[in-house]
């Protein structure tokens, strides 16, 4: 049949790693369009916020929408479409149905506080998180869905945190092959947590295109140089204090495992008092103790000893305290969240070490500080103070592949038409690219952000420049 008669119009919203949202247009042979979303985040970087603002298309005319996980890069901005006329479902996996409430409130607290704080309008407020949530439809892994008479979603366990999905959408038309799309979101092929199963076989024959996400597409997880364990005993031998900035969910709760395993190994004391500060980092702590996502059975208690939840209360005497201590703090790019507190409080002691143990994306106070030389001076919420503590960084607990782990998983389809790389830095995306055309049996391979890519059941058929807007 006329391959410029069935074909789907895929577009990414994120010129780099944080603002995930990506916008799929089908045109069907009989003359109709159907829109939908693949998650819709914030931006973090700071020379891409007043992106937040903006929509390349009309979300009154969008049919429905995929979330792949919990993180707010991928779901900030889901009321921001409400508020904007998006009243259709939003599909997603029974974890992430539990968490993303908690997630949005959070982050609209945030986003309030902001808005207010610069005399602006807020992006959205507490009613359309409200509208938000009664637009979520729970979804069981490995259960194919029918979204309509054309479209079948399937969510797969993915490894990157709790809940997260890559999600398979085939759409179909009578008479034509189907066109199949597969949305890795946030890729991890391993989770402390849960077991990650095999991607079903059924699917690897499928003739497909693979949104793949590219975060670190530049390094090998054999590069990975462990260090925070050790940073953090040389700290606390020393009589110092470590800060330790966590992501919500997934990162605080593997990082109070690790400190468990130090105090059991014997290398870490449990006279050491240990600090978790985040709202939102300690209920999803207690939802994890309460086993409501399935975790590993030895894993049921990860907590160490010695351990306190930090609350307006106590935080002001935990804060200027000057003992040895651990504090685990959101948010895990230092930007949000208590961490704006403790930064500028230890960045001036010699005695702390600030320990970042994921991502900090460019333009965010975590990647100030890494680029900073010790006795520069660095701005700290607008304060220019000298930077006097250790900062370190570490990848060794990042939720996300390194790029011979995306290999090897890309490896594995039998019939790839088309690999589109998104969520990544544009050099990187292009490093990838180039690993991907050596090592990987796939037709194409294409990089989404400047263009957007028309695929049809047998691959893609044209590039074009995504400079415009989608009505």
């Amino acid at each position: 049949m006329g391959k410029d008669l069935f074909y789907a119009d895929i577009m990414s919203m994120n010129p780099e790693v944080t603002g995930s949202c990506n916008l799929v247009s089908v045109k069907f042979p009989n003359g109709a369009t159907m829109r939908f979303i693949v998650d819709c985040g914030l931006f973090q970087e700071k020379k891409y916020e007043q992106l937040n603002k903006v929509l390349l298309f009309n979300p009154e005319n969008v049919d429905f929408c995929l979330v792949t996980h919990n993180h707010v890069d991928h779901i900030g901005r889901l009321p921001f479409i409400v508020k904007n006329g998006y009243f259709n479902k939003i599909y997603l996996t029974e974890e992430t149905c539990k968490l993303l409430p908690l997630a949005l409130k959070d982050s609209y607290k945030v986003l309030s506080q902001n808005a207010k704080r610069k005399n602006e309008k807020c992006l959205y407020y507490e009613t359309d998180v409200s509208k938000t949530i009664s637009l979520l439809s729970s979804c069981k892994y490995n259960e194919t869905i029918k979204i309509n008479n054309n479209v079948k979603v399937t969510f797969l366990k993915n490894g990157h945190i709790i809940g997260s999905a890559m999600i398979l959408i085939q759409i179909s038309y009578p008479d034509y092959d189907d066109i199949n799309l597969l949305f890795t979101g946030d890729y991890n092929n391993k989770n402390l947590f849960f077991n990650v199963p095999d991607v079903p076989e059924w699917i690897l024959e499928l003739p497909l295109t693979v949104i793949q996400e590219s975060t670190y597409g530049y390094m090998d997880s054999t590069s990975i140089q462990k260090c925070f364990k050790k940073n953090v005993i040389e700290c606390i031998n020393n009589s110092g204090i470590v800060i330790a900035p966590v992501f919500s969910l997934g990162r605080a709760q593997e990082i109070l495992y690790e400190l468990k395993c130090m105090q059991e190994n014997k290398i870490l004391s449990t006279e050491i008092p240990i600090y978790l500060d985040g709202n939102l980092a300690i209920k999803y702590t207690e939802m994890f103790l309460k086993n409501d996502f399935n975790i590993k059975p030895n894993l049921k208690n990860f907590l160490p000893e010695n351990l306190t939840y930090v609350n307006k209360q106590n935080r002001c005497e935990i804060l200027k305290g000057t003992e040895s201590k651990i504090i685990l703090t959101t948010s895990g790019m230092g930007s949000y969240g208590p961490a704006q507190l403790y930064i500028p409080e230890y960045i001036r002691r010699k005695n702390a070490l600030i320990h970042f143990t994921g991502f900090t994306a460019k333009g965010t106070l975590g990647d100030r500080l890494k680029n900073t030389e010790i006795g520069e001076m660095v701005n700290v919420r607008g304060l220019m103070v000298k930077k006097e503590a250790r900062v370190e960084y570490t990848t060794e607990y990042s939720a996300h592949a390194k790029a011979d782990e995306m290999i090897k998983f890309l490896k594995q389809f039998k019939n790839l038409k088309l690999i589109l790389l998104n969520h990544g830095e544009e050099n990187v995306k292009e490093i990838f690219a180039s690993r991907i055309l050596n090592e990987v049996k796939s037709k194409d391979v294409g990089l989404i952000g400047e263009y957007f890519f028309r695929v049809n059941p047998y691959g893609m058929v044209k590039s074009i420049s995504s400079k415009f807007t989608i009505e």
